[in-house]
């Protein structure tokens, strides 16, 4: 699996001879330089470019191009060598692009020789910049590591080289422009971009020559060629590009003609013009078309509508505007991207603030390796420099993360208000809207999730449906820091009413908020799938849940309250295994009309609280069994529980308690994401204090099902 890496993170490389494989939007010129520990560089012959493709374990393409590879051995490097640098440059003279910011963001992955990808790091955030160092490979401890750089320069490649040590940059900037432009003739560029009106499949058509060796023709029509043709050429950005015209419903001038036309009003200014670069599709409109009418007088002309968005700064968020076949599937996979980009910006500005750390630690040691600067101005000044630029490094550091927060802080406004009921908190207003849906949802939100960097953005907690592993609502003591007062134990005496407090949590109350989680995860199942499909069931031995399942009962969603003892664990275990056994021999025999009459085939959850009180081991045997296989045929398994009261069965629940999601009645910082293992505080769903929603959501979800 490629790890994709942000500006300053690293990542180890398991292997010595790797591949680089880099792609730009247009021409550049890829070189490498190897540098001692501290990145300098003895001289001209620790660069691999164009002019000299080839060094002692490195070779570099030969031309500017869109895309490269570059073959680095490690263990054939001299040992002088620690770092291994990409660099990236824009050709002058041959008519590409000038800055990196007029084209998309260069990307460069670390591959096996096999192709298997191992690292890759797309360079965001460059503006004027020609020259970058893209990434560089450093040896820590006879280990080797990638990490992502994305240094740009604006004044080019000289700045670069002279940034890294090289005392003769220019000589040799001008030696690498040299031997870029004898390679012109092969220079691989960018393909060129398909225009809206593009009618032809790919390979179908007459051929033609590449754009950059081909004239720009004046714009023409589908009528103005020859009769059949059904294509045309348009003026191209800056290269002279082909467009091809949308085929005509017939010939002459008729409707299929009309828009088949190419112009070049539709097309946006390209970074040759001069102008700002329009990144929005041609086709696609900020604001619907007026319709056709009059136009009117200057006197009575209404102001424009305004644009949801400026050149200069970053556009509005829309909620839904990710990808995806349905509304509820654009706002899952728009909420992912949150959570993703989230969990990167945090990422980055940690290694940024480690970074920081660790260069003031060494510039200290430096100043302080001098048994002469330890006293006097000379040791005071360098302490005070060092401590000036770490200060810098984590303000900017910390501005980037100002920034990235302040968008997604916006999002999540647009977002949060537009989530239908079953990604909703219990406090959004389309619960107070709610009507029984008529199809079954694709996710469920089992809570929010939020880093400690900035605690008011929350991100919901969504998971695929049908659940494909059973819950654990921790209710023991260890769910809950014992640490003194903080932001974190602030934000949960606020949500939770002040239920817990500074000194130790209390075990009776944490088994309350447990079971109530419980309660309102599963009234949550209950409220968005449709009536009938969805049936709880509960397991309370000791029969200590009964005000919390007041809703549940007195809503009809349960018929009664859960048999207390023995005999009410034996009575829906041996139901439940029952309907697993029956549905599963049902659907690997394709004989599902072969169900008994009296079977609920409808999905079930089955809650077991205060676990393991009053099982033996043939109930322990069949919950075992229901949480392997129930999921499967629609059981699914949720526990409220204190392992800690389990010990006595030793290492035999092992099994069960892994194959669990853990989830805690209080914030708790448990859950790791899959990118980067960033600990996400995780908040229960519960529902505002004093609020009625819960019973109010049930109580039309009965309605509907006496109604059919």
């Amino acid at each position: 699996m490629t790890a994709e890496l942000v500006r300053g993170q690293n990542h180890p490389l398991d292997r010595t001879r790797v591949e680089i494989r880099v792609a730009a939007g247009g021409p550049v010129v890829a070189g490498v330089t190897l540098g001692d520990e501290q990145g300098r560089l003895s001289g001209a012959e620790a660069v691999a470019h164009p002019g000299a493709p080839r060094r002692t374990g490195i070779e570099v393409p030969r031309q500017a191009a869109a895309e490269h590879r570059i073959a680095v051995d490690l263990d054939a490097l001299p040992g002088a060598v620690h770092r291994v640098s990409v660099l990236l440059a824009l050709p002058s003279g041959i008519g590409g692009l000038t800055a990196f910011g007029a084209a998309a963001a260069p990307a460069v992955t670390v591959t096996g020789l096999d192709g298997t990808g191992l690292v890759r790091y797309t360079i965001t955030g460059l503006g004027a910049e020609s020259a970058v160092v893209a990434v560089e490979l450093y040896r820590r401890q006879d280990a080797w590591k990638v990490r992502a750089v994305g240094q740009g320069y604006a004044d080019g490649l000289p700045a670069m080289l002279r940034d890294q040590g090289l005392a003769q940059a220019a000589e040799l900037a001008a030696e690498i422009e040299e031997a870029v432009g004898l390679g012109q003739a092969r220079a691989v560029p960018a393909p060129a971009p398909m225009t809206a009106g593009r009618a032809e499949r790919p390979g179908t058509g007459p051929a033609t020559a590449p754009a950059q060796d081909r004239p720009s023709p004046a714009p023409t029509t589908a009528a103005d060629g020859p009769a059949g043709s059904g294509a045309g050429t348009g003026p191209g950005a800056g290269a002279g590009a082909a467009a091809v015209a949308e085929p005509a419903s017939g010939p002459g001038t008729g409707a299929g003609a009309k828009a088949a036309t190419t112009k070049g009003g539709d097309l946006p200014p390209s970074p040759a013009d001069g102008g700002p670069i329009d990144y929005q599709h041609p086709r696609r409109r900020s604001t619907p078309a007026p319709s056709a009418a009059p136009a009117p007088s200057a006197s009575s002309a209404s102001p424009p509508t305004p644009s949801p968005s400026t050149p200069d700064g970053p556009p509005l968020p829309v909620a839904g505007d990710a990808a995806g076949w349905s509304m509820d599937e654009r706002l899952y996979n728009q909420v992912w991207g949150m959570f993703e980009d989230l969990a990167r910006s945090v990422a980055a500005y940690r290694s940024a603030a480690d970074f920081a750390e660790s260069r003031l630690e060494q510039e200290l040691d430096r100043a302080l390796a001098d048994p002469r600067n330890r006293l006097g101005t000379a040791g005071e000044a360098a302490r005070a420099t060092a401590r000036d630029k770490h200060a810098t490094l984590v303000t900017q550091a910390r501005a980037a993360l100002d920034r990235d927060l302040a968008q997604l802080m916006a999002e999540s406004e647009v977002v949060e208000p537009a989530l239908p009921p079953a990604f909703a908190r219990w406090d959004n207003p389309v619960w107070q809207g709610y009507h029984v849906p008529q199809e079954r949802p694709m996710a469920l939100r089992l809570g929010d999730l939020h880093l400690p960097e900035v605690l008011d953005l929350r991100i919901p907690m969504l998971v695929r449906l049908p659940l494909e592993r059973g819950l654990w609502i921790d209710s023991g003591p260890d769910s809950y820091g014992r640490g003194g007062p903080g932001p974190e134990r602030d934000i949960g005496r606020r949500e939770l009413a002040g239920a817990l407090t500074d000194g130790p949590p209390d075990e009776a109350e944490l088994r309350r908020l447990a079971m109530e989680s419980a309660v309102a995860i599963a009234a949550r199942l209950l409220a968005i799938h449709p009536a009938g499909e969805f049936a709880v069931q509960v397991i309370d031995p000791g029969g200590t849940a009964a005000p919390a399942l007041a809703p549940l009962v007195e809503s009809g969603a349960m018929p009664a309250y859960p048999l207390p003892g023995a005999k009410g664990v034996a009575a829906v275990l041996e139901e439940l295994t029952r309907r697993v056994e029956l549905v599963r021999m049902a659907v690997r025999h394709r004989a599902a009309d072969a169900l008994p009459a009296d079977l609920d085939t409808a999905e079930q959850l089955l809650i077991v609280h205060d676990f393991p009180h009053g099982f033996d081991d043939r109930a322990l045997t069949r919950l075992r069994y229901l949480a392997d296989e129930g999921p499967a045929v629609g059981v699914h398994l949720m526990l409220v529980a204190n392992r800690a009261q389990s010990r006595e069965y030793g290492p035999v629940l092992d099994p069960l308690w892994r194959s669990l999601l853990r989830l805690t009645p209080v914030p708790d910082a448990h859950l790791a994401d899959p990118w980067v293992g960033h600990a996400w505080t995780y908040e229960p769903p519960l529902a505002p204090q004093g609020s009625q929603v819960v019973r109010q959501v049930l109580g039309r979800l009965a309605e509907a099902r006496r109604a059919a």
